[in-house]
């Protein structure tokens, strides 16, 4: 028997069997005990883990980073309003909702629980080949909250966001709501985006073969011109006609301008929204049917496992005049005994002895544990992971004794003016913990604002994270665009002065 909490065990039978005497008997009383119950608490056996942190995981929405490239590359938005109707109208937001999809894409076939973050723990990669560089930090433990901030080298857009998932377990299938915006900014066009990830879901926990599906809506929205896209992540169904495919449309303030289609395990493809419906009145009339060649995904090398269940009953069925937005990266011919990771994955835990010497001390890849699982040594892995999760629980009660919050590293960072980005009021009248936005709020890049909320937000993080702004990298705040609470880059990590850094490995 086995439990899996955050996509646990492999594919693979032999893990499968380790995670399972890992476990013994009291599986099933925690398993009783955890029910609907928050799982972030929960300490599970290392041979549950992939060797990876969620800061890693996050890191993995890089992979398709061209599409971001590609985006800051497109028209200006009023040279695309000069363009007629047709599939090329809306071409940055297709890019857009493409790279939203490809986020998720890693997650396929991924059983494995990623290591939980440690308080204050950090993660960054410079991919100059790809063009981008990256940073995310843990900023509080419970609730788990992880934020992180990207932005191309040459200065063409900037992705950030937290994320703070909530997890449910169910008995037979364990939930992860996704909590939390992701913000992308085009700096050439001056527009920003933001969306929430859909809900991912794994199944068959207790008993039986684990498989993944992501369901709910995202909706993309264009916060200059009122544009969006609105996707459908589409659940499972009774016969797994419907296992992992996504659908959705853009549209103006007036109407659907192009359709988008596809599975987030293989490619996305987009038509003009005209085109589209000529198409579905062809088919309900039953007339013969002009189909494109199916689409059959990336070509599969020898050594590929495909092992989902359910199996999928048809691959994407192309529309003529479709475009193809987005195409899923062929994994490594090992990658099933390689706790199915992507290409972009395998490469997150490499570290050059020079690399040591600029890193950061709080880094995910100089946590001992990782680095022993990464090395094959379950047993220092495991060892490595009770000691620094109990030195963390030591360190919690230290602050607690004395009073004191939590502290990243150096001074607190001082709270930018009004004139330079998105402020608080304070705390509203009678509301202890609750903090009101200004209506109305001048961004720093010119043409750019946003509405905050007309009401008062709740923090969704501990009361000392309320209190003041001590973290050095990120700070809570909200975001510039929606209003929600957000955890905000502060900036200077790529500065390098690492020397108030706490110890936490």
């Amino acid at each position: 028997m086995r439990v899996w909490v955050w996509g646990l065990a492999s594919s693979d039978g032999a893990r499968g069997g380790a995670q399972e005497a890992a476990w013994g008997e009291p599986a099933w009383a925690r398993a009783e005990a955890s029910l609907l119950q928050e799982l972030s608490k929960i300490t599970m056996p290392v041979a549950f883990n992939e060797p990876l942190s969620f800061l890693q995981r996050i890191t993995e929405y890089m992979e398709h980073v061209h599409l971001l490239h590609g985006a800051s590359r497109q028209a200006q938005p009023l040279e695309r309003m000069q363009v007629p109707p047709g599939p090329v109208r809306r071409p940055v937001l297709r890019s857009v909702a493409a790279f939203a999809v490809s986020a998720v894409a890693s997650q396929w076939e991924r059983t494995g629980k990623p290591f939980n973050p440690l308080l204050g723990e950090t993660y960054e990669l410079i991919r100059e080949d790809l063009g981008f560089r990256f940073i995310s930090e843990q900023v509080s433990h419970h609730p788990p909250v992880s934020a992180f901030y990207s932005e191309g080298l040459n200065q063409d857009f900037l992705l950030h966001g937290s994320i703070y998932p909530k997890l449910k377990f169910w008995g037979k299938s364990v939930e992860a709501e996704p909590r939390g915006t992701i913000t992308l900014e085009l700096l050439e066009h001056g527009e920003a985006y933001t969306w929430t990830n859909p809900t991912c879901c794994v199944h068959n926990v207790i008993i039986g073969k684990l498989w993944i599906e992501q369901y709910g809506t995202v909706e993309i929205v264009n916060h200059r011109t009122g544009d969006k896209c609105v996707l459908h992540f589409r659940p499972c169904g009774l016969f797994g006609k419907e296992l992992h495919k996504v659908d959705g449309h853009i549209q103006d303030r007036k109407k659907k301008l192009f359709v988008i289609y596809g599975k987030w395990t293989e490619c996305l493809w987009g038509i003009d929204a005209a085109t589209y419906e000529a198409f579905r009145r062809q088919e309900r009339r039953g007339e013969p049917l002009k189909r494109a060649r199916p689409d059959g995904g990336p070509q599969k090398t020898e050594g590929d496992v495909v092992d989902a269940a359910p199996e999928p009953q048809e691959t994407v069925q192309v529309i003529p005049g479709s475009k193809l937005l987005w195409r899923v990266n062929s994994r490594p011919p090992n990658s099933a005994q390689m706790y199915n990771f992507t290409s972009f994955a395998v490469s997150l835990n490499e570290l050059e002895t020079s690399m040591e010497k600029t890193l950061a001390p709080t880094d995910c890849r100089l946590r001992p544990d990782i680095r022993g699982m990464e090395n094959g040594d379950m047993d220092l892995a495991s060892q490595e992971k009770e000691r620094l999760e109990e030195k963390q629980r030591e360190a919690r009660r230290e602050r607690a004794k004395e009073d004191a919050e939590w502290q990243t590293r150096g001074p607190a960072a001082p709270v930018p003016r009004p004139s330079d980005t998105h402020v608080l009021t304070g705390a509203a009248p009678g509301r202890p913990g609750f903090c009101q936005p200004m209506r109305r709020v001048v961004l720093p890049r010119e043409g750019l604002s946003a509405v905050a909320l007309s009401r008062p937000r709740r923090w969704p993080w501990p009361r000392r994270h309320r209190r003041s702004l001590p973290h050095r990298w990120f700070r809570p705040g909200s975001n510039p665009y929606t209003g929600a609470p957000d955890w905000l880059y502060t900036g200077g990590y790529f500065e390098r002065d690492f020397s108030g850094c706490p110890d936490i490995y």
